[in-house]
């Protein structure tokens, strides 16, 4: 169904690994459930088992969950949804002074999310000096590690650095021996594994960035940098997802969950009247997208796919260039922004009808103290130059940046943020603003 659903596969899969969850397979079911006589006319089956807590660690099958406040609101879906507690949740509930970066410890609480470098007016990925101060405080108490990365970003289309990040957290695992550790699911047998999962949320990027990648080696003055390392050229990335319906440009929407073999956890079921074991999150799903990727894939060579790369990122460039143009015209500041090779120019947010006829996303982003409203573009294959020249002509108009009363929006923002709260008094964790609850 899309990176959504890919995602909360890789949560599914993480929260099992991390858990000491171990597929066997049965060769004597329970007599309890099957009785003894027919037990010698039935195959072996699959049953999922939990390892026993080891008793120097009451932690070590809790996963906590790490991710920025740029990533998709899908992720306190999923975490609600797979029971995966964030180190928000758990701070709160147990540690609540304790949080290790001083200006949250001061507030006495935790943040819901990792900070982003630079907040709101930031480049949009993920603070990765605060990110390690967060993990080294779980990891020091037994937890296992999961941290979901962005590669380009809901709204800022912004690339976390992958290969950064996990370099200055694998001494982590080390010191804490989440690098490598021993499930033992019966006495005396055990599952060796790693004590965190890495995984990349590539819905957009990682479909577009090895293309980048690609025109970036064979012409540098082209393209003059290529985004970071994100796939499993780095042996810490456990998992990654894509979209087929994004830079691809499947016309149904669809995704891609990508994990190495030793990773997997498949469901334990075996239904007979499908012929095969599931290995799906959701069931049923459609044998058309394949086709489609298949079909787009094959009609484009790896030269086809780099120009369309090129032509994307040069009409970022250009619409960025415009809107700036715009800006010094109208002698206003429109808060342009671009992240690093970002497909998305966000700005300050127009009127209701040039949203509306544009099908522009809005936000609202924290800036410093200022809470402000902004509309993106992406530029996409249907992005053409004459289509960003009749949006800046429409921008160009009188009144086409309202000023928005935000004094109530922050109020209530303000009473949502300053607010400590546990998860016993509500149901689930999801974002109350922006990326894509708009109220």
């Amino acid at each position: 169904m899309g990176s959504t659903e890919a995602n909360m596969y890789a949560m599914w899969n993480a929260r099992d690994y991390l858990g000491g969850k171990v597929l066997l397979w049965e060769e004597t079911p329970d007599s309890h459930i099957i009785p003894s006589a027919a037990a010698d006319f039935l195959p072996p089956r699959l049953v999922l088992r939990q390892a026993p807590l080891p008793k120097y660690n009451p932690n070590a099958y809790t996963p906590v969950a790490f991710y920025s406040e740029d990533t998709h609101y899908s992720f306190a879906k999923a975490m609600s949804l797979i029971a995966i507690k964030t180190f928000y949740e758990l701070g709160m509930e147990r540690y609540p002074n304790d949080c290790p970066l001083p200006k949250w410890r001061a507030k006495g609480r935790w943040p819901e999310e990792v900070p982003s470098e630079g907040g709101g007016g930031g480049e949009g990925t993920i603070d990765i000096a605060a990110l390690k101060e967060l993990v080294e405080f779980f990891a020091a108490k037994g937890y296992p590690i999961l941290v979901s990365f962005n590669y380009g970003s809901t709204f800022k289309g912004a690339y976390d650095n992958v290969q950064e990040a996990g370099e200055q957290l694998m001494p982590i695992m080390k010191r804490y021996h989440l690098d490598e550790r021993l499930v033992e699911y019966s006495p005396g047998l055990f599952d060796k594994r790693t004590g965190f999962w890495i995984h990349v949320d590539g819905a957009l990027g990682a479909a577009y960035m090895p293309f980048i990648e690609m025109a970036h080696e064979r012409d540098p003055k082209l393209i003059p940098e290529s985004g970071p390392v994100f796939d499993f050229r780095l042996p810490f990335v456990h998992s990654i997802s894509m979209s087929g319906h994004k830079w691809v440009g499947s016309p149904v929407p669809c995704g891609i969950f990508m994990t190495k073999t030793k990773y997997q956890l498949s469901p334990p079921s075996l239904p007979e009247y499908i012929g095969s074991p599931d290995t799906t999150f959701a069931g049923s799903r459609s044998g058309l997208s394949p086709i489609i990727l298949w079909h787009q894939l094959s009609e484009l060579s790896y030269e086809d796919q780099m120009k369309k790369a090129e032509e994307n990122e040069a009409m970022a460039q250009y619409a960025y260039d415009k809107l700036r143009g715009l800006e010094k015209k109208l002698g206003k500041d429109l808060w342009v922004a671009r992240s690093k090779l970002a497909l998305t120019v966000r700005f300050r947010q127009a009127r209701p009808d040039i949203v509306k006829k544009y099908s522009l996303s809005n936000e609202i982003l924290i800036v410093g103290n200022e809470y402000r409203n902004y509309s993106h573009v992406f530029t996409m294959n249907h992005v053409t130059t004459h289509l960003v020249d009749a949006l800046i002509s429409d921008l160009s108009e009188e009144g086409a940046f309202p000023e928005f009363n935000l004094s109530k929006a922050s109020a209530i923002i303000k009473g949502f943020t300053d607010t400590p709260i546990t998860s016993a008094q509500i149901a689930s964790f999801v974002p109350h603003w922006g990326r894509g609850y708009s109220g």
